[in-house]
């Protein structure tokens, strides 16, 4: 028992000091199903014909550890975002379902709660964001102070509440989806969807800022709220990755040219802006070709969606190309990414229904259903002992990377008893990652676009006590939205995922299980009642 435990205190003691902490590399891809990468092909059973081959994803997964049961904290973007920065249930903020919708919509991250941004901070990292935000913004006005929304906002003046607020030194990104963060310039292509009326880029237009680097709108012309349609600031659909990638290359660069930074760990989160709609695929990634480019397993030319998911395997390539061919300053003889984690995932399911993109899961994108939530992570770490080509099954969400990240730099959680916020709902991956067993622990998901009310939510647990008796399963049972709405719990569906993987036999009313889904349903209210404050343990 004490060789056990001194092997469990191993990332504790031996990461605790600055020079020794891994770097850290945050890809997360948007709307890509866990069928949109071959790295998952052995999972999904997609012929080389339906195959979209993601080279650098499958580099990533022989390097690392894959996991076929990992899952975002909601079925959308918002809400996954706030979940996976804070560890925290999205549900346990303000909204209950659905995203950030419309120019501007308040910052959803409190200013007082801790992000993986002022987590790493707070340890002496250099932190960066390139990509997509959509955690809404607060602009300014003229004289300098916030802006009640986007009617009254100086574009001039920046950004009053945005990444820079919550622990990103450096930023690069979009507002939103990129269809919705600022009028198509059209400099690379023709300008896309409801773009096409030159008219729309008027002194009052209502789309959105444009490029945004930390607090400064660059695509703003300081006519009202027109921007830029010429230069390199101009905001084009078409040039997103790449740009996305020069920002996060330059980043490294600069890091690393610095006397006193490159001493310094550093945290890359890069929430790409691909796959979402409109599909937009930039011409290359540094010397790599994108658009037109993507192939099949079996070699033939892949639709525009595909070109768009293939760049996010240009970008991850990009990055480990980096990684492996630049030295640690912090050891010498070795390279970055010896003592780098590098994490590949998804912010939700595919947004399309076919079964090759999403896997053999029912639904998608919007859905509590496992292809709302099922997302490929993938994961590498060197010097961290993560074992090479290895596949685990384990449940896993992304909100648990707060305590993973905590535990590896021996950072103590919040005490929620104490009035201290963060991480209410995070496990630490660590033991996952390492090959050994995570405890068995409820894991909630929201947001189900098949039910009346969006708010819908639905609870997993596995293998739970039942009357003193374990009911061996992996029991997943439905909400309507009055759990997340008012902390009442009226069960619709319960499914034993071990047995019925798709879904489709729905046993709520099977007499034999009434004791269980009395137990869940006393599991579910407990955590949606007390767990956020952690008067419960988590696990």
């Amino acid at each position: 028992m004490r060789a056990y435990l001194l092997f469990l205190l191993v990332p504790l003691c031996t990461f605790a000091g600055v020079a020794d902490r891994p770097n850290v590399v945050l890809f997360m891809a948007d709307d890509m199903g866990m069928g949109d990468t071959s790295a998952y092909q052995f999972f999904t059973k997609n012929t080389d014909d339906q195959q979209l081959k993601t080279p650098a994803m499958q580099r990533l997964a022989d390097m690392g550890m894959l996991f076929t049961d990992a899952h975002t904290p909601s079925s959308r973007c918002t809400p996954t975002r706030y979940g996976l920065l804070t560890g925290r249930y999205p549900w346990r903020a303000r909204m209950k379902h659905w995203v950030l919708f419309g120019v501007q919509g308040d910052p959803l991250i409190e200013k007082d709660r801790p992000t993986l941004g002022t987590l790493f901070q707070s340890q002496g990292y250099a932190t960066a964001m390139v990509g997509k935000w959509h955690l809404g913004l607060r602009y300014t006005q003229s004289d300098g102070k916030p802006a009640a929304g986007w009617e009254d906002a100086d574009l001039t003046k920046g950004i009053f509440d945005g990444p820079a607020a919550h622990g990103f030194d450096h930023a690069r990104f979009t507002s939103r989806s990129h269809g919705t963060s600022g009028l198509d310039a059209g400099t690379t292509a023709p300008k896309s969807g409801k773009n096409k009326r030159g008219d729309q880029n008027t002194p009052r237009q209502r789309t959105g800022p444009g490029h945004i680097h930390n607090n400064r709108i660059m695509s703003a012309n300081g006519n009202g709220k027109q921007l830029l349609e010429k230069g390199p600031h101009a905001y084009d659909f078409h040039s997103l990755g790449s740009r996305h990638s020069d920002h996060a290359i330059s980043f490294l660069d600069n890091h690393f040219r610095g006397k006193s930074s490159s001493g310094k760990p550093f945290f890359l989160y890069y929430p790409s802006n691909s796959n979402h709609g409109p599909y937009t695929p930039d011409e290359k990634i540094g010397d790599k070709a994108v658009k037109k480019a993507g192939r099949t397993m079996s070699g033939k030319a892949s639709s525009l969606r595909l070109d768009y998911i293939y760049e996010n395997d240009v970008a991850l390539g990009r990055l480990l190309d980096y990684l492996e061919n630049t030295d640690d300053p912090r050891s010498q003889g070795s390279k970055l990414i010896e003592n780098t984690i590098v994490i590949f995932t998804s912010d939700n399911g595919a947004e399309v229904t076919v079964k090759t993109a999403t896997g053999p899961v029912r639904s998608n994108k919007g859905s509590c259903y496992e292809g709302g939530h099922r997302v490929p992570f993938i994961v590498s770490w060197p010097k961290g002992k993560i074992a090479k080509g290895k596949v685990s099954d384990q449940l896993i969400g992304l909100q648990d990377l707060y305590a993973t990240f905590s535990e590896m730099m021996g950072v103590t959680l919040p005490d929620l008893k104490k009035g201290e916020k963060g991480a209410e709902d995070s496990l630490s991956l660590l033991t996952a990652w390492r090959g050994e067993k995570l405890v068995d622990r409820p894991m909630f998901y929201n947001d189900h676009k098949e039910s009346k009310d969006g708010a819908a939510s639905a609870m997993r647990i596995d293998n739970p006590k039942v009357g003193g008796k374990v009911a061996q399963g992996k029991w997943k049972i439905f909400f309507d939205a009055s759990l997340l709405r008012s902390g009442k719990a009226n069960p619709t569906m319960l499914f034993d995922l071990q047995s019925d993987p798709k879904e489709e036999k729905n046993r709520l009313t099977d007499p034999k299980l009434k004791p269980l889904v009395k137990r869940l349903v006393s599991t579910a209210l407990l955590h949606r009642r007390a767990g956020g404050h952690r008067f419960v343990p988590l696990a």
